[in-house]
This record gives structure tokens, sequence and C-alpha cells, in this order.
């Protein structure tokens, strides 16, 4: 008689369902990472393009300034960068202090920004990482278990058939099938979202650089 997945799982052993629960579970969590994470890093996409668009406008700086600190415009990514950099600019050179101590200044608070984009673009990531490294590993526990206890219960059975230990060794599968459900959507997931929070990092750190280049020509234009 051909048994379906959820019979297979309730006739399982204890240890074999607490596996696949565990393992659902994190599938589940793995899931919720993946789409908060899609949502943010398309975010931070689009709105590197169009800040740096409106950057290179001749809009200018003041005026990008007041635009990014509206109500109810949330900034992220090289927004916060220029934020950062542009309003310690202003308050320093405010003081008439050195040029190289005020550019110093700036290029700090602006790296310190970018440390704290760089926490929010791999934020959950490491939990993506481990659910795909672990998982397998769970779910071949559970297979193990699973099959020790078919071969356990063979031992004092009269006679041994394949018809009598194949549904045991087959709900014991089950985790191990369930492990590689949780891993692979997980690591591709992991993969995909550290490459592209590389090449955003590598964008912010390029604009980083030619907005400290702009403030450097400016503040030497005006001693």
């Amino acid at each position: 008689m051909e048994l379906s997945i959820i019979e297979l799982f309730l006739n399982a052993s204890v240890v074999v369902k607490a596996v696949i629960i565990i393992l659902i579970a994190a599938s589940i969590f793995s899931w919720m990472i993946i789409f908060e994470r899609w949502v943010y890093l398309n975010k931070s996409k689009e709105e590197i393009l169009v800040f740096e668009e409106n950057f290179w406008s001749d809009i200018g700086v003041e005026s990008l300034l007041e635009k990014s600190q509206e109500e109810g415009h949330e900034a992220i990514g090289a927004e916060c960068i220029f934020q950062a950099g542009y309003l310690d600019f202003k308050r320093l050179t405010s003081q008439r202090l050195d040029p190289e101590v005020v550019m110093e200044s700036v290029l700090r608070n602006m790296r310190v920004t970018l440390s704290r984009e760089q926490v929010l673009l791999e934020k959950n990531l490491p939990y993506l990482a481990t659910i795909a490294s672990v998982s397998p590993y769970v779910g071949l526990f559970g297979t193990v278990w699973g099959i020790m206890n078919s071969f356990r219960g063979l031992a004092g059975a009269s006679q041994a058939t394949l018809s009598a230990v194949a549904p045991g060794i087959s709900e014991a599968l089950v985790a191990t099938a369930i492990g590689l459900f949780a891993a692979i959507p997980a690591l591709v997931a992991y993969n995909k979202f550290i490459s592209d929070s590389d090449t955003l990092l590598s964008n912010f750190e390029g604009f980083m650089e030619e907005f400290s280049a702009v403030l450097h020509r400016e503040i030497h234009s005006t001693k």
C-alpha cells in the first residue's frame, strides 16, 4: 500500500517527527528572510539610481539635502552617506577650521555611515547561511535515526522482508528530503543577496569617493 508524505510523517518516530517540524520551521523562517531581503535590496538598488541621478543633476546639494530631509521621506544607502557627510561639512566649515581637518572629519562620518549601511544590507543573511549549511545534516540525522529504528524493529521479527522495512526507511528519507528543501533555497538566496550587497557597497564607496572629491574642491575654492 502506498503511503502519502503526511502518513509517513504520522507513522514516524518522535525524533523523526521533531526533526521534520524543525526543518519545516527553518524553511518558513528562511522564506520570510528571503522575501524581506528581496524587498529591501530592490529598494536600495532603486534608491541609488534615483539619488545619483539627482546628485549629478543641476538641482544643487543644498536642494538635494532639503529634499532628503523632507517629512515622510526615508533616506537609505547613498543618501544617508550624503546626509552624514554634507551636514558635517556645513557644520565644520561654519567654524572656519582647517580644510584638512574638515575633510578628515567628513570622511570619518561617511565611513561610519557606510558601515551602518553594510550592516543593514547584510541583516539576517547569517541566518540564511546557517539554515543552508545545517539543514541537510539535521535531515540526515533524522534519516539515520529512522533507519536505525526500522532495523531495530526487524530484530525481533521472524522474517525480514522488503515490504516490512520499506515504510520505515521511506519515512526516514522524508527528513533528508525536507532538509534539502530547506537548505537549497536558503543557499541560493544567500549567494544572490551577498552578491547584491557587495555590488551596492561598491556603489556606495564609489559615491563616497566622488562626493568627498566634490567637497574637497569646494572647500579649497573658498579659501
